[in-house]
C-alpha cells in the first residue's frame, strides 16, 4: 500500500491561497531547517527536506499548482524521476539555494555593481599612554606603514602608456554565474569573479613599480589626538588614514585602540576614581589632617575626631571628564585605613596602658568577664545548697 502524502499547503505551513512571495518564505525556512547538510546522518530531516521540496516544486510552478488545487497528489501520480515519482526539472531553487548553498559553505553572493567604487579598509593599531594622559587627554604620534597611490600608473596598476583591459572570464561585470547539480534539479549562483577580483579588468602589462597592484606601501608617521577621559579599550577613529579605495572609492578609516597603563594608586570605574588614603591612629582618633594625592595634585583634607577605618570620603569633580564636555567631571572617592602601629617604645606602651584604663580598660575587659562568671556560679552553688 504506498504511503498517504501529506498536503503540500500542510507541509509548507501555509494557506491555501496563499501568495508566491509567502510560499517561497515558508519554503526557504524549512529548507535551512532540514537540509541534509545542516543535519548530517539524521534520515528523518532528510525526508522533511525532499518533502518540503517537492511541495514547493508543485506550489511554486502555477500550472502545476492549478493542476494539484484541482486533481491533488493524483495529478502527478505515473509521472517520472524525483521524489514520490515527480520530476523536479523546471522548478526555479536558484534565488533560493544560491543564499543557501552561501550560509551553508560560508560563500557569499556578489552583489550588484561590485566593481564600482567601493571604501577602502580600515586600519587598527593601538596606542599606549599613562592613566594621567587618560584623563586630560595628550598628543601621540604612531609610526606605521600605509599603502598610497603609485605615482608612476596613477594607480591604474598597469605600466604606463597601456590601459587595464575588460576581463575575459566575466565581460567586465566582476561577476561569474556557476552552476551546482542537485537531487532536486540545478542550481543557478552568482560570485566574485576570480579572474579580476570584482573589478571587471585585468592587467596584462603591470607597472614596474607596484607591481600591477597600483599601490605604494610607505612608512608615515601619524600625528594622534587622544581626547580627555578616554578608558582603556576604547579606541580613536581618524578619517580617511586606512587602505586607499577600490576602482576610485574613499580611504578606509584609522582605528587606533588606546591602551591605558595601570596607575599605582589610582583605580577608575566608569568617570569617578578611587584610592585609599592611610590615617594615623592619632588623627583617627582625635581628628587631623590627612593628604591626598588626586590627578589634580595634592589635597589637604580635614579627618573627623572618631573616624573608623574603612570611612569613605567623596572629593567631587576630581574624577575623569566625559567624552562630551571635558569641563563635567566625576569624583574621586577615598577610603580612610586607620594604621595600627606595629612597632611600640616601653613608654609608649605604658602610656597606651595608661590610655586605655582611662578609656574603658579594654585589656582587662576579658578578665573582669571571667571573674565575674566565677562569681556568678559560686552564688548560683551556695543557693541550690539552702533549698536543699
Amino acid at each position: 500500500m504506498a504511503e498517504q502524502k501529506r498536503d503540500y499547503y500542510e507541509v509548507l505551513g501555509v494557506e491555501k491561497g496563499a501568495d508566491e512571495a509567502a510560499i517561497k518564505k515558508a519554503y526557504r525556512v524549512l529548507a535551512k531547517k532540514y537540509h541534509p547538510d545542516v543535519n548530517p546522518g539524521d534520515k528523518e530531516a532528510e525526508q522533511k527536506f525532499k518533502e518540503a521540496s517537492e511541495a514547493y516544486a508543485i506550489l511554486s510552478d502555477p500550472e502545476k499548482r492549478r493542476q494539484y488545487d484541482q486533481f491533488g497528489h493524483a495529478a502527478f501520480d505515473g509521472g517520472s524521476g524525483g521524489f514520490g515519482g515527480f520530476d523536479f526539472n523546471g522548478a526555479d531553487f536558484g534565488d533560493i539555494f544560491g543564499d543557501l548553498f552561501g550560509d551553508l559553505f560560508g560563500g557569499r553572493r556578489a552583489g550588484r555593481g561590485s566593481n564600482g567604487p567601493m571604501k577602502g579598509a580600515n586600519v587598527r593599531t593601538s596606542v599606549r599612554i599613562k592613566f594621567e594622559e587618560a584623563v586630560f587627554g595628550v598628543e601621540k604620534e604612531i609610526e606605521l606603514t600605509l599603502k598610497d597611490e603609485c605615482p608612476n600608473c596613477h594607480g591604474s596598476g598597469a605600466k604606463p602608456g597601456t590601459s587595464p583591459e575588460t576581463c575575459p572570464k566575466c565581460g567586465g561585470k566582476g561577476q561569474v554565474v556557476f552552476t551546482q547539480q542537485s537531487f532536486f534539479g540545478t542550481v543557478r549562483n552568482v560570485q566574485t569573479c576570480p579572474e579580476c577580483s570584482g573589478s571587471g579588468k585585468v592587467i596584462k602589462d603591470k607597472c614596474g613599480d607596484c607591481h600591477g597592484s597600483g599601490y605604494i606601501a610607505n612608512r608615515k608617521k601619524i600625528q594622534i589626538s587622544v581626547p580627555a577621559g578616554i578608558d582603556n579599550g576604547q579606541s580613536v577613529r581618524i578619517r580617511d588614514k586606512g587602505e586607499p579605495g577600490i576602482n576610485g572609492g574613499p580611504r578606509g578609516d584609522l582605528l587606533v585602540e588606546v591602551i591605558v597603563q595601570r596607575h599605582p594608586i589610582f583605580q577608575r570605574q566608569d568617570y569617578n576614581i578611587y584610592s585609599t588614603v592611610p590615617v594615623s591612629f592619632a588623627v583617627a582618633a582625635l581628628g587631623g589632617e590627612v593628604v591626598i594625592d588626586t590627578v589634580d595634585g595634592k589635597v589637604i583634607y580635614e579627618v573627623k575626631a572618631g573616624t573608623q577605618t574603612d570611612t569613605r570620603v567623596r572629593l567631587k569633580g576630581k574624577g575623569v571628564p566625559t567624552l562630551r564636555n571635558k569641563d563635567v567631571r566625576g569624583d574621586h572617592y577615598v577610603t580612610l585605613v586607620v594604621q595600627i602601629p606595629d612597632k611600640l617604645s616601653h613608654e609608649a606602651k605604658d602610656l597606651l596602658r595608661k590610655f586605655d584604663e582611662i578609656t574603658g580598660d579594654s585589656l582587662n575587659a576579658a578578665k573582669k568577664a571571667e571573674s565575674g562568671k566565677s562569681g556568678s556560679e559560686t552564688k548560683d552553688k551556695k543557693k541550690k545548697g539552702f533549698w536543699k
